[in-house]
């Protein structure tokens, strides 16, 4: 699990890293008790409710019905639900992927829990497999992981009494259970709310994953995506090599073929002061959200932007020297108020697949970097943040207020293409371990949720 604080005790493999080094706080934890008359029954409890809520939705339950879980922060009745709506949208037609099973499978064949070097997309080729790791794998993962964040984040532990240290470890096993933190939850839920609404809205935005279709219509709408070249096709040939060797034939999109031909963009000087020499293309992650779908149909429908689409979050993926691309990068939040640079942190950990690789790999990881080598990133100015944030929010609603969930990358360039530029929109889109307001994220969740569960039943009644 990651949190988004920031403990500078704690000691991390890559980047600059803090220089005083403060007395370690306690971690926050939804399931803390103090005493064992409290703790155990809790824990039973949580157990009780983890395993009914879960299998109340894997066999139909609606929404809002589940009881038990009544007592418990919204939020895990959210988690629960998308954990068990996987198995409904199984082999339901996918926006991008021919079915829900055959977008997991893609997207988790380089993912596994960190330590353990298992991809997870094994546990997804069938139904059974799934459930088991629902079920049994994943309750053993939460226990290891309150042990572990027990270990390294809980201060003072010798001078803890064991109905202090019960309660510490109850608490953490159930957040975990039932409200964890990871970017890889927060990626889970957004990936299976774009499959869940594009199935049952038939959003017309759902589209736009296409690469090609993004950059022609935002082009059309005077939207300043990427530029790219209007010509047919092009010609690559190696220098030295003879006898029809070395030659590449590709035609272009806008051609009807399937290579988008574009110039290579750069970093502007602004950017380039805080990356390493030779950094490749450095993008921010600009997260916004619609609530416009949801609210179609109601009193409260909005036409205007600023009512319905906002910004949630924004992250500096700083490529390290020598990479092609930022995709092997640090993540930086963004304080998107003051619009100023935060503190580093990777999710390399949960890329690590192999015996070899999860030996050597961390659990955790915080934001605990202040820079790129020796580049200080933290605490800069983030000139242009505002327009930035501006942009994505006017784009989201002008191309697919319809979506609710929008991971937009954007690159600031220098000359001779300077200005802000952007490059793709993700609608199964991640956070990259950037700070957003949880309150906000889980009211918009709750609310699609609310008018979906409904279209969900009626969607099923429709194919008997």
């Amino acid at each position: 699990e990651e949190k988004m604080s920031t403990p500078a005790w704690f000691s991390a493999s890559l980047g600059r890293k803090t220089q005083e080094s403060p007395p370690p706080t306690a971690p926050e934890c939804l399931f803390l008790s103090d005493s064992w008359s409290v703790a155990l029954p809790k824990l039973a409890y949580g157990l009780f409710c983890f395993y009914g809520g879960l299998l109340f939705f894997v066999f139909g339950g609606r929404y809002e019905s589940c009881s038990i879980l009544d007592k418990f922060p919204r939020r895990s009745r959210i988690h629960l639900y998308f954990l068990a709506l996987n198995f409904w949208l199984w082999d339901k037609p996918h926006y991008r992927s021919g079915t829900h099973q055959g977008d997991m499978l893609k997207n988790l064949r380089n993912v596994a829990v960190p330590g353990t070097g298992v991809p997870l997309h094994l546990f997804v080729y069938s139904r059974i497999l799934a459930i088991f790791f629902l079920l049994v794998v994943y309750p053993i993962l939460a226990v290891i992981g309150a042990v572990h964040r027990f270990r390294t984040e809980v201060p003072n532990q010798a001078s803890l009494q064991m109905r202090e240290k019960v309660g510490w470890l109850v608490g953490l096993f159930l957040e975990h259970l039932l409200a964890p933190e990871d970017w890889f939850t927060y990626w889970r839920m957004n990936s299976c709310l774009a499959s869940y609404h594009s199935l049952l809205s038939g959003a017309e935005g759902y589209r736009f994953e296409n690469k090609w279709d993004f950059l022609r219509d935002g082009a059309a709408l005077g939207i300043p995506v990427s530029p790219f070249l209007d010509i047919d096709d092009i010609v690559v040939k190696d220098r030295n090599e003879e006898g029809g060797l070395g030659i590449y034939f590709f035609k272009n999109a806008l051609n009807g073929g399937e290579w988008i031909i574009q110039k290579r963009l750069h970093n502007a000087d602004s950017i380039k002061k805080i990356l390493p020499r030779d950094a490749p293309l450095s993008t921010f992650r600009v997260m916004t959200c619609s609530s416009w779908s949801a609210k179609q149909g109601s009193d409260a429908a909005s036409t205007k932007a600023s009512d319905c689409v906002r910004a949630m979050s924004c992250v500096f993926r700083a490529g390290r020297a020598g990479a092609s691309t930022d995709h092997s990068s640090i993540l930086f939040d963004v304080d998107i108020k003051k619009g100023r640079m935060g503190r580093g942190t990777t999710n390399d950990h949960w890329y690590k697949l192999g015996l070899r690789n999860a030996l050597q790999c961390p659990w955790l990881s915080f934001h605990d970097q202040t820079g790129v080598d020796d580049v200080i990133v933290a605490g800069r100015p983030l000139p242009g943040c505002q327009e930035m944030l501006k942009l994505c929010t006017e784009s989201h609603y002008q191309l697919l207020k319809d979506v609710p969930l929008v991971g937009w990358d954007v690159a600031v360039c220098g000359p001779p293409d300077e200005g802000q530029w952007l490059l793709e929109v993700n609608l199964s889109c991640n956070f990259f371990r950037g700070s957003f307001d949880k309150e906000a994220y889980f009211d918009l969740l709750d609310e699609y949720l609310k008018v979906l569960d409904p279209l969900k039943h009626l969607y099923k009644a429709s194919k008997k």
